[in-house]
């Protein structure tokens, strides 16, 4: 899978991230998939984490700054 950066309107970004939530899969996985029916074709064999992707439960709040906590708890100092 190659990475690539976009812009987007403000008013994109959020609907985007509204649908993702609604649908339960990450933004990138919503975009491919935009992309991929713009074309007519389906690279979904080619993930191998797309059988998990979206299966956890949440509020989409971002957790990867922070993934440590979400995955073990708070540390105690």
């Amino acid at each position: 899978m190659h990475r690539t950066q976009i812009s987007l309107k403000p008013a994109q970004y959020e609907q985007l991230g509204t649908e993702a939530r609604r649908l339960g899969i990450s933004l990138s996985e919503l975009i491919r998939r935009l992309i991929d029916a713009h074309l007519g074709t389906s690279h979904e064999e080619e993930d191998p984490l797309g059988a998990v992707t979206g299966i956890a439960q949440g509020n989409g709040e971002p957790v990867g700054r922070e993934h440590n906590r979400y995955l073990y708890g708070p540390q105690e100092r």
